[in-house]
């Protein structure tokens, strides 16, 4: 009993079976949650949060899922964290990453059940992975030297990963979109250059790419609307006519003409800073906070375009694009670097006054522009896009290319199975039902369209023994198709980062064998 009193008296710890148990159910639990969401015909949730306003989030992208739910399970929140890195990493397989780490789960209960140890399993699932790895890396495609085939990958690629989302019904609109904005970047992931800025009003089909930048904000009164070779300063300072800000402060004057002189004072000390700024040589002058009627007048006098309060982002990623820096202080104007491009003009998108930069220093930079019915649309679409343009920076980069529709599960199941024959002792069964947890993902994709998901991967697994077989899940007519065909293609990233990262994660959870909750803290009375 001496043990017992090691842990405060709330404090619970499970252990052995019991813990091992809580862990899969949990596991499983999420992907269970997040299973119906997979595949081109896969449904969607709705997320209602209980904060302030009861927002609704409308949405089938499995990280954005995941990451809303409050969760108690420990083994749970690591899948919501795998879907997470699977998210920033690639942008897409959110959903995949879970269900496959789930499979496992559900696979290695059944083992832990027949006594088989959970290290010889992990032993088996480290086998089989690597098996899988293996097995893609054999089929997969590189056309990097044929431009033409490349951009050809790249459309079927952004098909793919737009065919499971909202924007599902303009895929071939969107997918150019897509590839368009991602060649602009010549190469680089960094999709800080690509700027999405969401228009209720119009239709989905009316999105566009525009090059250059939109700033969410209107030109002042009496200011310039249409500025040619910009020289733009980027700042962020407070430019209300300098009141006496020492709060609680206060100032007893006699006359009614003091008054006057601490207002014309005030004054000075602003046009004195208005004049340092357009000291700078500028024509155009953004700043991150507000600008009172004074200093915009004298902005306007001289010709210079004012604009006040633009969002963080928007300032963070203007000082990009135009290549300037922020600056809070001016009184060497030298050593500030200044934003450049070659027209400011103001436009209108639907009912609403933008600022359009064009011709900037960072050539790559382009804006899209969605338009949609409603806010929700408009939220899950720019969610879509951003898994699409995910994908393809990372294809850009790591060239190779998998057809999908469930094919690359069975071409490492296959694989799996061939290990598991070869494998002596307990480890066979383990890579086995790697093998099956593979094939769980095609059959899911079959569930969800509403196909008899038994005959079909049946048919899949026997069209995968002929040599060098393209056969994968069609939804749309409910049969096996070609994917060549079809033209349905994955990024080798993608899947190559759900395998590892749902082996791996499935293999911490089956390690635990307790677990220790702490007691909650208690609130001191203070009385």
């Amino acid at each position: 009993m001496a043990v017992e009193k090691i842990f405060k008296s709330e404090a619970t710890e499970e252990k052995g079976e019991r813990a091992r148990l809580a862990s899969l159910i949990g596991g499983m639990a999420v992907a269970d949650l997040v299973k119906t969401t997979l595949g081109p015909k896969g449904m969607d949730k709705i997320l209602q949060s209980t904060g302030r306003g009861h927002e609704v989030t409308v949405t089938n992208d499995g990280a954005t899922i995941l990451k809303s739910l409050h969760i108690d399970n420990p083994a749970a929140k690591i899948l919501v964290d795998i879907s997470k890195v699977q998210d920033d990493e690639v942008g897409d397989g959110t959903t995949s990453v879970v269900v496959l780490a789930g499979e496992l789960l559900r696979e290695a209960e059944k083992l832990l059940a027949a006594k088989i140890h959970p290290m010889t399993i992990i032993a088996g699932f480290r086998m089989a992975a690597e098996c899988a790895r293996n097995a893609l890396l054999q089929k997969v495609l590189d056309n990097k030297d044929n431009e033409e085939k490349f951009m050809a990958d790249l459309m079927k690629i952004a098909r793919t990963t737009l065919s499971s989302k909202i924007l599902s019904q303009d895929k071939e609109y969107f997918a150019k979109l897509a590839v368009d904005a991602v060649m602009r970047l010549q190469g680089s992931t960094n999709l800080e250059a690509i700027q999405i800025i969401k228009t209720p009003g119009g239709s989905l089909k009316d999105s566009f790419l525009d090059e250059g930048f939109i700033l969410d904000k209107k030109i002042g009164v009496g200011q310039p609307k249409r500025i040619e070779n910009a020289k733009i300063l980027v700042a962020n300072t407070a430019m209300d006519t300098d009141k006496v800000k020492i709060y609680g402060a206060r100032v007893r004057v006699d006359s009614m003409s003091r008054v006057a002189e601490i207002e014309a004072a005030e004054k000075q000390k602003m046009k004195e800073k208005v004049d340092k700024i357009i000291a700078h040589g500028i024509n155009c002058f953004i700043n991150r906070q507000l600008i009172y009627n004074f200093p915009e007048e004298l902005f306007a006098n001289a010709g210079i375009l004012a604009i006040e309060h633009a969002d963080f982002d928007g300032i963070e990623r203007l000082a990009l694009v135009t290549g300037g820096e922020i600056a809070s202080t001016f009184d060497n104007p030298e050593s500030v670097k200044l934003g450049h491009c070659k027209l400011i003009e103001e436009i209108m998108i639907g009912e609403d006054k933008l600022i359009h930069f064009s011709g900037v220093e960072m050539g790559q930079a382009c804006t899209i522009v969605l338009r949609g019915a409603s806010r929700h649309v408009l939220d899950e679409a720019e969610r879509s896009l951003h898994d699409a343009l995910c994908v393809l920076s990372q294809t850009v980069n790591d060239s190779r290319v998998l057809l999908g529709g469930g094919w690359p599960e069975m071409v490492m199941a296959k694989e799996v199975d061939e290990l598991a024959r070869v494998t002596p002792g307990k480890k066979s069964h383990a890579i086995e039902a790697f093998s099956r947890a593979l094939i769980a993902i095609p059959t899911i994709i079959a569930e969800n369209a509403g196909l008899d998901s038994a005959e079909l991967v049946a048919q899949l697994r026997a069209e995968h023994h002929k040599e060098g077989c393209t056969s994968g899940i069609d939804v749309i007519s409910g049969s096996i198709g070609d994917m060549v065909e079809l033209g349905i293609s994955e990024a080798f990233k993608v899947k190559h980062a759900v395998l590892l990262s749902a082996t791996e994660a499935a293999e911490m959870i089956l390690r635990v064998d307790e677990i220790i909750t702490c007691a909650p803290r208690r609130r001191e009375d203070r009385m």
